[in-house]
């Protein structure tokens, strides 16, 4: 897989932190942008020894350095540097700090909420985009192995995740000591795997894997502080009905979550296929929320009654109902949570996205090709401006 490929996150003029998984890119997006920048990596042993024995040594290399640019790799290793951080953006106004990590946890946890004192942008990197990928994107492997850019150069895929989710349990979950058990938290995540994409119960997997619940909802904090995970919020806003309240959870990856689904005999395909395609229509969904500047914006809508709507996108200047489904024909009952999610809302876009190749219009729902609907969806660009 090509490394230059162009990514739609847009390069910020002053300082912001950049958060993202392993492997979605950062370090090399920041290479690609900043060729003159001088660059700390903090995975590197040496490195990491240096300023985490003297943070200080951060304020030697920039006012001795003619750089106007300065990135932290993985700056969560060493959260003491965000003082100096802190006091070089208010000495030195003409230099920009990249500060980039992989779990936002630990930095939140040890210097607050608000980094920096809100001196410095949060920003995202997420997997590919279909419509970076362009021709080189297939649907059929993205369902497979996802769409994360350190696993897509390998031809062995699947073997590569499994490394890939064995060294970031290693690294970023035992050697940070987030965890008293590595076997429960093994444990934990494939019974997590069962509730992508559906509402996850704290109490049914610490049932299953023999913890607390307390335990359990210390994990899933664990997932979301190390970005390998999230919750999306349901629609609640002028609700006429009764509606569930509860988040829905989503690993950050398609394939992350095929890789993580432990299957058997007794598991139905196409359950584990359709929770795959929602997952992957979510990934892109949150992809082009952050990489258009929108806070918040996605949520879900479940009545009490069961009847759903997978997506909801609202902001000022799109509300949109996303429904997914894994199949070539849709049928009626298909579009039964569309059909009454515009009852309650008949301002709504609705859209069905589904595995055909046909695009058309069924009682005011567009129907579309979910490959589609992928390659067109690009940041800046609301939903109704591209489909309606």
């Amino acid at each position: 897989m090509d490394n230059h490929i162009d990514r739609f996150l847009g390069l910020k003029d002053e300082s912001f932190f950049l958060f993202g998984p392993r492997g979605t890119g950062k370090t090399t997006w920041l290479n690609d942008n900043l060729v003159d920048a001088s660059f700390v990596n903090l995975l590197e042993a040496d490195t990491y020894l240096k300023y985490s024995a003297n943070p200080m040594h951060l304020k030697d290399l920039v006012e001795g350095s003619r750089s106007q640019t300065f990135i932290i790799d993985e700056i969560q290793k060493v959260p003491a540097l965000l003082d100096v951080v802190h006091d070089l953006i208010e000495k030195h106004r003409d230099r920009r700090f990249v500060l980039t990590g992989s779990s936002a946890r630990k930095l939140k946890r040890t210097v607050g909420v608000n980094l920096l004192g809100g001196r410095a942008l949060e920003v995202h990197m997420h997997p590919f985009m279909a419509a970076e990928l362009g021709e080189r994107f297939s649907l059929d492997d993205a369902l497979l192995h996802g769409m994360l850019p350190v696993i897509l150069k390998y031809k062995d895929k699947a073997a590569a995740l499994a490394s890939y989710l064995n060294l970031y349990i290693r690294e970023e979950v035992q050697m940070e000591g987030l965890v008293r058990s590595l076997d429960s938290f093994a444990r934990f995540l494939e019974a997590a795997s069962f509730s992508h994409g559906a509402m996850l119960s704290a109490t049914e997997i610490s049932r299953e894997c023999g913890v607390r619940r307390t335990t359990v909802d210390g994990f899933v904090e664990i997932l979301e502080g190390l970005l390998i995970a999230s919750r999306l919020p349901p629609f609640l806003r002028h609700a006429k009905r009764k509606v569930v309240a509860h988040d829905k959870f989503y690993f950050f990856d398609a394939g992350v979550y095929r890789c993580l689904r432990p299957k058997g005999v007794m598991d139905r395909p196409e359950e584990i296929a359709g929770a795959t395609l929602e997952g992957l229509v979510f990934q892109h969904l949150a992809a082009w929320r952050d990489y258009s500047g929108l806070q918040g914006g996605l949520y879900f809508w479940r009545t009490h009654q069961n009847h759903e709507v997978d997506f909801v996108v609202y902001t000022e200047n799109d509300f949109t109902a996303i429904e997914v489904k894994h199949t070539k024909n849709p049928t009626k009952t298909d579009f039964a949570g569309l059909k009454l999610f515009a009852k309650d809302y008949p301002a709504a876009l609705r859209i069905l996205l589904y595995r055909g190749k046909e695009q058309y219009f069924e009682d005011g729902v567009l129907v579309l090709p979910v490959e589609r609907f992928l390659l067109v969806l690009r940041p800046g660009q609301t939903l109704s401006s591209l489909f309606s």
